[in-house]
């Protein structure tokens, strides 16, 4: 498998997006929350995923970009776990929540963690 995340693997729908927050269950491991949903994308891979990072809380862009490109590399590097999990097509959006800008191997530490928290409530789910 290629460690990238292309232009298929990103979520980019608006209507996706807006089924994913009405309709949509989460999982939290601060400062990450994931939203995810069970659903057909256009994708040929098992997921698409966004990230995002609020303006309340980081007001300069160049801030919340960072924040972004550290969620996107983390999540790039432990994507192999969920890709192995999932048997049906999912969608999920990644947040952060905290008011500071945390270092990058924190940030990976608790990627990891909320990738098995979403892994464990799928199964849960399924069963």
């Amino acid at each position: 498998m290629k460690y990238t995340l292309g232009k298929e693997e990103r979520l980019k729908s608006r209507k996706l997006i807006g089924r994913l927050y009405t309709e949509g269950k989460s999982v939290k491991a601060f400062p990450l929350r994931m939203v995810y949903l069970q659903t057909e994308h256009t994708s040929g891979y098992p997921a698409q995923v966004g990230v995002s990072v609020p303006k309340r809380n980081f007001k300069r862009a160049v801030d919340r970009n960072r924040i972004k490109r550290l969620l996107r590399e983390t999540y790039r590097k432990e994507k192999y776990t969920v890709y192995d999990a999932l048997e049906k097509p999912y969608v999920f959006m990644i947040s952060y929540l905290a008011k500071d800008e945390w270092k990058y191997a924190d940030i990976e530490h608790k990627m990891k963690k909320l990738l098995t928290l979403f892994i464990e409530e799928i199964k849960k789910d399924e069963s």
